[in-house]
């Protein structure tokens, strides 16, 4: 990975200003941004270990595990939740055999939240794979478990 930070920065900079690109960058070579990653990104950059380790923390999509095979993000933000995306949820976590926030054990799924996907008059939505699907209802989240499970 070391080889990859010193790439990018040669090509793009060594500035503060690219934190979060580098960031999007690792993510997208590695899968996620291991805490091992972390000081080589702050010597890169010239920034302190807990500037990284701050903003990989801070921002929901940085990873910091590795993802399973599928990704569903069910969105928690207040329109998808009054047109019940909490039991949205509960359901998608049963039916996907995988608590929110986490991976299942033999990778073939995560279930993550996400703080809304502009798409709220036509909520509750989800995010699977990167594909937006609006108005999850049951039918929906058939659907998507026999999509994952593919």
């Amino acid at each position: 990975m070391d080889e990859f930070i010193e790439g990018w920065t040669a090509r793009h900079g060594a500035t503060r200003d690219q934190l979060l690109p580098l960031l999007h960058a690792v993510q997208e070579e590695a899968g996620y941004v291991q805490d091992a990653v972390v000081p080589l990104i702050a010597r890169a950059l010239n920034l302190s270990r807990a500037d990284v380790h701050g903003v990989v923390t801070f921002y929901h999509d940085f990873r910091r595990t590795p993802s399973g095979r599928h990704v569903v993000k069910l969105c928690r933000a207040e329109s998808c939740q009054a047109r019940g995306g909490a039991a949205i949820e509960v359901a998608a976590a049963q039916r996907l055999g995988v608590a929110m926030g986490a991976t299942r054990g033999d990778g073939a799924v995560s279930l993550e939240p996400v703080y809304c996907l502009g798409l709220c008059a036509i909520g509750p939505n989800a995010l699977v794979d990167g594909r937006p699907v609006a108005r999850i209802d049951g039918a929906a989240l058939e659907r998507i478990a026999a999509e994952v499970a593919a």
